[in-house]
C-alpha cells in the first residue's frame, strides 16, 4: 500500500480510472432539496385534512405530511409537508409521490419514510371521516392513495 502511494506521488503508477461515488446525488434530488415543493401545513382540525407524523430514530429524520381530501371524490387534492432531516429526506418529502428519485442506496430509507408519512396521513383522514360519519368506511381515500 505504501509502495503504491509513493509510486503515485512520483508519477510512476498508472492513473486510477475515474470512480463514480454512490453518495453523489441525482440532479432531481438536488433540485427538490434546494427548491422544495409543497412546504407548509394545513389546519389539523379541518375534517378534510389527514396528518401523518413519522420519524426514523436511526438517522434522526422527522417528517410531517398533511393531505387535503375532496369529500365528494375521495381524491387527495393537495399536500403539504415539514421535514427535519437530511437533504434526501427533504427531497423525498418534496416529491411527495411514491416514486424513485434516484437516491443512493444508503439513503433509500428516506423515501420509505415519505411513504410511511403518506400512509399515516391517509389513516388519520380515514379515522376523522369515520368519527364524523359514524362509519368506518373510507375506501375511496385508500384507493386514491394507492393510485
Amino acid at each position: 500500500m505504501l509502495r503504491l502511494a509513493s509510486k503515485r506521488l512520483l508519477g510512476q503508477a498508472p492513473p486510477r480510472p475515474a470512480q463514480i461515488l454512490s453518495r453523489f446525488y441525482h440532479e432531481n434530488v438536488i433540485d427538490h432539496f434546494n427548491n422544495p415543493r409543497n412546504v407548509g401545513s394545513f389546519d389539523k382540525n379541518d375534517p378534510t385534512v389527514g396528518t401523518g407524523l413519522v420519524g426514523a430514530p436511526a438517522c434522526g429524520d422527522v417528517m410531517k405530511l398533511q393531505i387535503k381530501v375532496d369529500e365528494k371524490t375521495g381524491e387527495i387534492v393537495d399536500a403539504r409537508f415539514k421535514t427535519f432531516g437530511c437533504g434526501s429526506a427533504i427531497a423525498s418529502s418534496s416529491v411527495g409521490r411514491l416514486q424513485s428519485i434516484s437516491l443512493p442506496p444508503v439513503k433509500l430509507h428516506c423515501s420509505m419514510l415519505a411513504e410511511d408519512a403518506i400512509k399515516a396521513a391517509v389513516k388519520d383522514y380515514q379515522t376523522k371521516r369515520a368519527k364524523v360519519n359514524g362509519t368506518p368506511d373510507a375506501a375511496p381515500v385508500e384507493q386514491a392513495a394507492q393510485a
